[in-house]
């Protein structure tokens, strides 16, 4: 089951990006920080598989934090979200790491779908070994 670090200066966003992750995606919040430095040291601790990232928070920015997440979790995939995501070029997104951005006003009917995508062949590998195995074991003693 892939851990979802949720990053954003309000508490009533976190509460509600929890709460859609949790009822409507077959993956699980590891994690809630309120500000760039916060999402770093949480990211540690819990080494998420994907960031909900916040562009605009306080003590350090989303882009600010992106970066460095990247640079620590290289595997890990970064979702840049705000409510004014025109403002960023797809160029600067993908120079700081940052996998998806999604503009907060739309992104929450597509967030679902989004984490699915970029969580996919997370999930598919942990499932293939299993079925491989499975498959491979002869049914009668040779």
């Amino acid at each position: 089951m892939a851990g979802i670090l949720i990053c954003d200066d309000n508490p009533n966003i976190r509460y509600l990006l929890r709460v859609f992750v949790e009822s409507q995606t077959p993956f699980k919040v590891c994690g809630e920080a309120g500000h760039g430095t916060e999402a770093i040291q949480m990211a540690q601790k819990c080494q998420p598989d994907l960031i909900l990232l916040d562009l605009s928070m306080p003590v350090m920015t989303g882009a600010e934090a992106a970066s460095v997440l990247k640079a620590m979790l290289p595997r890990t995939k970064i979702i840049l979200f705000s409510m004014h995501m025109d403002n960023v070029p797809r160029s600067l997104a993908a120079a700081i790491g940052v996998d998806l951005t999604l503009s907060k006003i739309d992104g929450i009917t597509k967030l679902g779908e989004h984490l699915k995508s970029l969580l996919a062949p997370i999930d598919g590998v942990s499932e293939t070994p299993e079925l491989e195995i499975s498959q491979s074991i002869p049914s009668k003693p040779v």
